[in-house]
């Protein structure tokens, strides 16, 4: 099946926080609950549809940990949207949000979609972070906002899709030259990109919630 664009999106936020159960939800519609620590990046792929359009999502997903983030900032500039992730129950990781922005907007393109995505919302009673701190936060610094849960599946499609949905938009308003891959974009070119809904054969397996 052939693409009419080719989208790259890096998702980046503090260990533990659930980038890696995010991924696999999203391009294999399970949720594994343990496993191995992000070591640098991993990465995953999906065939999506905006508008009638075939669009190929590539998805880095990056490691949380301090002494990682040189190697995460190197996978700022490949992207034209990120997912930038916290736990609703653990209040530290929203009051790093700010320093993960402060990096994306620092070493990515300015025209970056990023979407704030507040994960677990499954464990509502554990609450530390209201929906309403989040979507301010969203609102002063120009993000789209959403919560999500990687464990039911809650809201994962949309928070890639409606990411997806904005880039395709400043692509049609001549926000991005599309013929210049450093914006994060590929236009299709007919090939035969990986299985729907599936990790490409190159992506590496490991990863999980605590990345």
């Amino acid at each position: 099946m052939s693409y009419d664009y080719l989208f790259k999106y890096i998702v980046i936020g503090d260990t533990g926080v659930g980038k890696s159960c995010l991924l696999l939800q999203f391009t294999d519609k399970r949720f594994q609950p343990v496993h191995n620590l992000t070591i640098g990046a991993e990465f995953g792929a999906r065939m999506i549809n905006i508008d009638n359009k075939p669009i190929k999502l590539q998805i880095w997903d990056t490691a949380g940990q301090e002494r990682f983030r040189s190697v995460v900032r190197s996978y700022y500039r490949l992207g034209a949207g990120a997912l930038l992730v916290y736990d609703i129950t653990r209040r530290e990781t929203f009051n790093h949000v700010a320093s993960w922005l402060e990096d994306a907007r620092q070493h990515a393109n300015a025209n970056m979609t990023i979407m704030l995505v507040g994960n677990k919302c499954d464990l509502s009673r554990k609450r530390a972070v209201s929906t309403e701190e989040g979507e301010q936060f969203a609102r002063e610094h120009g993000l789209i906002f959403m919560e999500v849960s990687a464990k039911t599946n809650q809201n994962v499609e949309e928070a890639f899709i409606k990411t997806a949905a904005t880039i395709n938009k400043k692509i049609q308003d001549g926000v991005f030259d599309v013929s210049n891959e450093s914006y994060g974009i590929k236009v299709g070119y007919g090939g035969i990109p990986g299985p729907s809904g599936g990790r490409d054969g190159s992506a590496s397996k490991g990863g999980g919630c605590c990345s």
